[in-house]
């Protein structure tokens, strides 16, 4: 299979005399183009473009406004700027200099021809310790880049990550163990999904930012020469020559590699990566598509295991395949990980399995009456996670999907039918027994994608990084630390009518008072005539008292709201016709109506109480129910209890981030096995062969990414 993958070296050794034809502008130009093609882009869409004012971001803000005149989308004849382009500089306020900086990289990408804007970094909550910083100044500028994309109706975001980048991360994952699926590094397409759920209509779609990196088959060197054939200044960040950060420390280190044969096998490494990262994810979608079921309206998920055969699938396959599962129902971002991973994989190839366990923010245990060959999984609200994941907050209510969302759901199925989406065979995929980075540098070597020189410097780098993240810890985020965003917590939530909560990350509920009754259940008014919808609303709401509920808190169910609807379900309701004869008109009215209260209550528990029994009892502790300021329960939506029919609620499932995480690509194209001979013969050649051969790699993935066979 890999043979498979490879051109033959007469073909790469033929080109290797060729001459270039065309300039390094149009070079680039080209492959830039067929890089956004790849990603099912077109100049027509609206596209922000991540900028920090370095030669990474001003070179994608050349290329890009370059592809999108070249396509014919002209300039706002207002403004001067190109139609649908939008540039975003993140001020994380942690210089005194960086607001000048900011303006002065607005003023250089405005003229290019791309409005800009600035945003500063709040840091109300304080500024993050130093071994944070990066990571927190991250999650500030996603988050920023989100909330301007929203604001602005667009859907896609480029981000100026490049080859480089992928090699740093690929040693410092190293560095800390990481298993293949991290070594392959970033996606060259992705989903972002916002921490808040902005637009809750419809059911279709991810609702998530599509955000696409079209740099990362190039090199840093590519970037400065970018800027300089633009004439672009950019400015250098000083942080970035910090050793306190592990990023720097590395990116210092691959700069004192001058072999351009170690950067080519690093990127084959990562390029073997992505092939197994790719075989993983298409295995694992399949194996959810046969053997799960999503019990939407409840939030859990059965997995069937006389379908899944869970000792047949490798650990790295079964391994994805539950964290995806795991991380859908608590809706965490970390993966499971280490021993946690191999006791979950332990219990779930005991087939049938009687026990039960919590990992992650979530419970498993043997579905009901499935004699242990089906799981249930189900969010656990008293795991210790459970603080983590808990992400409740209200906002005003939107009926319909924004057409910008529709159109990034309408890229992505672009992008997958453009793309092979062929399943390899896994005899020929590198790394699937690869349980740690010394027996993956070991197959990597056997497998000759790197030679001995490459793996021992590899082995040196990953060796002097590794004694710095035993000394300092800064990769990992400290949950308890200063900067982390609130969000509202989701027990007792206040919940006010007309607006809408996304509840735990999970389920979507809205809330509303209706004053709509029909005569048949009201009858006439006092005097005999016929009552109005106005006046019937009144007169119930006045013996129910929901015409007090300013507000309801919304939390999630416990057991004192299954004992309250079995008391509920129980009620006689008692009806006196032998009313005294000085009783008024009126109180007998009353009477009538608190009768008819009593009763649509008392359905409505029955309801909800056979309900409750198909819901195992894990489940229901995660469902959404909405209580008075006494704590007294008032509707419980998911199981269709509510104590009076003007009370109009709506609850649907609906996860912040989808089963599998969402959509992503890994081009596989990139400086792929098939540069192997190249690689191979650049080792034995003079530092000028070298030159040339590297550049021919690059040449060689430009006509892979013209063929098709990049994803």
């Amino acid at each position: 299979m890999l043979n498979s993958l490879r051109s033959s070296p007469r073909s790469h050794v033929l080109r290797l005399f060729c001459k270039s034809s065309g300039s390094e502008k149009e070079r680039y130009k080209e492959a830039f183009a067929r890089r956004m093609a790849m990603a099912g882009l077109k100049p027509h869409h609206r596209i922000a473009l991540g900028v920090s004012g370095g030669p990474d971001s001003m070179a994608l803000c050349v290329l890009t406004a370059g592809w999108k005149l070249d396509g014919l989308i002209g300039r706002d004849e207002g403004s001067k700027f190109i139609d649908g382009l939008l540039g975003i500089v993140v001020d994380h306020r942690l210089r005194v200099e960086s607001a000048e900086e900011a303006m002065l990289v607005r003023e250089r990408v405005s003229k290019m021809g791309i409005k800009c804007e600035i945003r500063s970094c709040d840091w109300s909550e304080g500024r993050p310790k130093q071994g944070h910083l990066q990571v927190a100044a991250r999650e500030k500028r996603y988050e920023i880049f989100q909330g301007i994309c929203i604001e602005q109706q667009i859907g896609v975001l480029l981000i100026a990550h490049h080859g480089d980048d992928q090699a740093e991360l690929l040693i410092l994952r190293l560095s800390r163990n990481s298993g293949v699926l991290g070594l392959a590094g970033m996606p060259f397409t992705s989903q972002l999904f916002p921490r808040r759920l902005h637009y809750p209509g419809g059911n279709s779609g991810t609702h998530g930012i599509l955000m696409v990196r079209p740099l990362l088959e190039f090199g840093k060197d590519d970037m400065y020469e970018i800027c300089q054939g633009a004439n672009q200044p950019f400015v250098e960040d000083p942080t970035n020559q910090s050793k306190l950060f592990a990023r720097n420390r590395i990116r210092m280190l691959l700069r004192s590699m001058p072999s351009c044969v170690f950067k080519s096998e690093i990127q084959m490494l990562i390029s073997a990566c992505r092939l197994t990262r790719s075989y993983i994810e298409t295995a694992c979608f399949k194996m959810i598509k046969a053997t799960v079921t999503v019990m939407d309206q409840h939030g859990y998920v059965i997995i069937d295991l006389e379908k899944l055969e869970p000792s047949n699938v490798e650990d790295l396959c079964l391994s994805k395949f539950l964290s995806m599962i795991l991380q859908f129902i608590s809706q965490r971002h970390r993966p499971v990980r280490g021993g946690t991973m191999q006791l979950l994989l332990d219990y779930i190839r005991a087939v049938p399995c009687k026990t039960s366990l919590t990992v992650s923010g979530c419970y498993i245990s043997p579905a009901p009456r499935s004699k242990g060959m089906k799981l249930l999984v189900s969010c656990s609200v008293d795991s210790p996670q459970s603080s983590t994941m808990r992400l409740s907050y209200t906002y005003p209510s939107c009926e319909q999907q924004p057409s910008f969302l529709r159109e990034v759901d309408e890229i992505i199925m672009g992008a997958k039918l453009s793309s092979d989406q062929s399943v390899l065979d896994n005899s020929g995929v590198p790394f699937l027994r690869s349980k740690s980075s010394k027996a993956f540098l070991a197959e990597a070597k056997k497998l000759d994608l790197i030679s001995e020189t490459t793996l021992a410097s590899i082995l040196s780098l990953q060796s002097e990084e590794a004694k710095n993240f035993n000394t300092k810890a800064e990769v990992d985020i400290d949950h308890n630390s200063n900067y982390k965003m609130k969000s509202g917590n989701a027990t007792n939530l206040e919940f006010h009518p007309g607006l809408s909560c996304h509840f735990m990350s999970r389920f979507l509920v809205t809330w509303e008072l209706s004053k709509a009754f029909t005569e048949d259940k009201f009858g006439s008014r006092l005097d005999g005539s016929h009552l109005s919808t106005k006046d019937d609303g009144d007169h119930y709401w006045s013996f129910c008292n929901i015409s007090q509920w300013k507000s309801l808190m919304i939390r999630h169910m416990v057991d004192s709201d299954w004992l309250y609807l079995a008391e509920v379900a129980e009620r006689n309701t008692t009806k006196d016709h032998q009313h005294h004869l000085d009783h008024s008109v009126l109180e007998l009215k009353q009477n009538e109506l608190a009768d008819q209260c009593t009763t649509y209550m008392r359905l409505s528990a029955q309801k909800a109480l056979r309900a409750l029994k198909f819901i195992p009892v894990s489940a229901r502790k995660a469902l959404p129910v909405l209580v008075d300021s006494h704590d007294l329960l008032v509707c419980a939506p998911s199981i269709g209890f509510k104590c009076c029919p003007n009370l109009l609620i709506y609850a649907i499932f609906k996860p912040r981030i989808p089963l599998g995480g969402g959509y992503a690509s890994y081009p596989q194209s990139a400086h792929n096995w098939n540069t192997r001979p190249l690689v191979k013969l650049a080792r034995n050649s003079s530092k000028d062969d070298e030159d040339a051969a590297l550049f021919f790699i690059g040449v060689s993935m430009f006509d892979d990414a013209r063929s098709g066979n990049s994803y």
